[in-house]
């Protein structure tokens, strides 16, 4: 392996990501925070973050010229400081802006009676973010809206069907939320029979959102430091 990554250095060895907090790049950062505490080859995590082997290469080199991971004894990648990485990659970040968001009002006056027909949808690919995620993760504030992400616009509609959801164009209490990358459903978690994005994207998507999503943010990265500081 060893002969291999350097042979890979030799190769892109002039080439470096010029942000390594764009769409792409990002899956490697998620998968790096979402596992702090394993060492990765080259080839391993590109293959982890579905990201060719080129640009993974590319975007370590930056993420080690920028001091946030490092070669280990046996040349492998490791995170540096998580809390720092992942508190740059949430100030770089922008939910509101980033994502496409499709407006719908539920006639359901009980947000608990509303997650119970979300569990009844046949969808594997699904994820509650936002202030809806961070109370089902680490129950901090009462959310008043439901913010979910879906893979695509015709299972958007399947959503929509099933939950009888009226679309408005302003306003609303349940946003189906079409991704800026699909990289957001990866390590996806099970929390009471309801899918909720891996807290690292949990608190990238709440650390610039309004009505109190930095509180709530900031909840989910003291459970996140805990992770990474465990032995």
């Amino acid at each position: 392996m060893r002969n291999y990554i350097n042979e890979s250095e030799t190769l892109y060895r002039m080439r470096k990501a010029n942000n390594v907090f764009s769409p792409i790049a990002s899956r490697i950062i998620r998968v790096l925070l979402v596992n702090a505490h394993k060492a990765w080859t080259i080839k391993d995590l590109s293959e982890e973050s579905r990201v060719s082997l080129g640009f993974t290469h590319a975007v370590t080199m930056s993420l080690i010229d920028q001091g946030y991971i490092y070669r280990d004894d046996a040349y492998h990648l490791r995170v540096s400081d998580p809390d720092k990485l992942i508190q740059r990659w949430a100030a770089y970040h922008s939910f509101v802006s980033v994502n496409t968001f499709l407006r719908y009002h539920t006639f359901q006056r009980n947000i608990d009676d509303f997650l119970s027909d979300m569990k009844k949808v046949e969808d594997p690919e699904y994820a509650l973010t936002a202030l809806v995620g961070a109370s089902l993760v680490a129950p901090y504030v009462r959310p008043t809206t439901i913010h979910f992400y879906v893979n695509g616009q015709e299972k958007a509609e399947n959503w929509v069907d099933s939950l009888n959801l009226r679309p408005i164009e302003t306003g609303g209490n349940v946003f189906i939320v079409l991704p800026y990358d699909e990289g957001v459903f990866y390590g996806v978690s099970e929390v009471n029979g309801l899918k909720v994005v891996n807290d690292v994207q949990l608190y990238v998507d709440l650390f610039n959102y309004p009505a109190r999503g930095e509180e709530a943010a900031e909840v989910i990265l003291k459970n996140l430091n805990k992770y990474w500081t465990r032995e």
